[in-house]
């Protein structure tokens, strides 16, 4: 029969074994002396630093993400003195210079006049759970970039132009600053995608968007595909001999494109009509009718004969 203290180490021995069989790094740290009274060996085979390199904290903290080391020493020697539990993520350097996503979980242990006497955690590998979550980010970004983009030409959406134009209108309104807006329309396009194909007709539309892409050149332009063949371009800040410039640049960038239509009776490439209107947008001014004014001038355009642009 064992004797007690033979029990307690072969239960210490049963214990140790199985810390050290697990993916978790168990590790003791003294909090008098910040030193480690223990790490599981299992540490090497994750960042590459034997157990006995892990001497004190200054080892724990400089062997992390310059990005990590600040916020993370500060938080959890808060969270220690505080004897809370506590737990964080950080980026670990490996010995060959990469990095490891760590879980760091950490139990403050008092002693039986209630004073912090030790900090005894487990990290954990998450790098794999990182890389979905960095995935997952991605895809959500890119979900949110399709939400505003047309997924055919890239240039934005409907959605976009929606919230783009409200933006645009209250900013005119608020600094007293004139607002611009080309409606523009492929002429004869169903004639197009008759002659050419629904395939050729896609390719056409991308065109389009790179042209008018070239034409309104500022970063503070915008441009949409407001549906089907029509396209928008918002212009703040831009007064109606400048938007006009930006409608007949629309023209020559086309012209160079050379897109050949055969169907088109306004002419043998395609062309563009184009609707102008300009606001200094007051109080008692409706968003709605001036959008309304311009596609009335676009349709002007097409009526007149299209390829052609109508302003004020």
């Amino acid at each position: 029969m064992k004797n007690k203290p033979e029990e307690l180490a072969t239960d210490s021995s049963v214990y140790k074994t199985l810390l050290e069989s697990t993916r978790a790094i168990p590790w003791k740290i003294d909090w008098k002396t910040m030193k480690f009274a223990y790490i599981g060996p299992q540490i090497e085979a994750l960042l590459g630093w034997t157990p006995e390199s892990w001497q004190s904290v200054e080892d724990w903290a400089t062997r992390m993400h310059p990005d990590d080391q600040g916020w993370v020493v500060d938080f959890c020697v808060a969270q220690s003195k505080s004897g809370i539990d506590h737990e964080a993520d950080y980026r670990a350097l490996h010995k060959d210079g990469h990095y490891v996503w760590i879980r760091d979980v950490v139990h403050v242990s008092r002693d039986e006049n209630g004073e912090v006497e030790a900090l005894i955690g487990f990290m954990f590998d998450i790098s794999e759970r990182k890389k979905t979550e960095e995935k997952v980010v991605a895809l959500q970004k890119k979900l949110e970039e399709y939400s505003f983009q047309d997924g055919l030409t890239g240039v934005a959406n409907r959605r976009m132009f929606d919230s783009f134009m409200d933006e645009a209108w209250h900013s005119a309104l608020r600094n007293h600053q004139p607002l611009s807006v080309l409606l523009l329309d492929i002429d004869n396009f169903k004639q197009y995608n008759d002659l050419h194909g629904h395939l050729q007709g896609d390719e056409c539309l991308k065109r389009i968007a790179k042209v008018l892409m070239g034409a309104a050149t500022r970063s503070k332009d915008f441009v949409a595909r407001f549906g089907g063949e029509e396209f928008v371009i918002v212009l703040p800040e831009t007064n109606p001999a400048a938007a006009l410039k930006v409608a007949e640049r629309c023209h020559q960038h086309l012209l160079r494109e050379q897109i050949a239509h055969g169907n088109n009776s306004a002419s043998q490439l395609v062309t563009l009509s184009i609707g102008v209107g300009t606001i200094t947008p007051a109080r008692n001014d409706s968003l709605t009718d001036f959008l309304e004014l311009v596609d009335q001038r676009l349709y002007e355009a097409k009526h007149q004969g299209r390829n052609r642009i109508v302003a004020a």
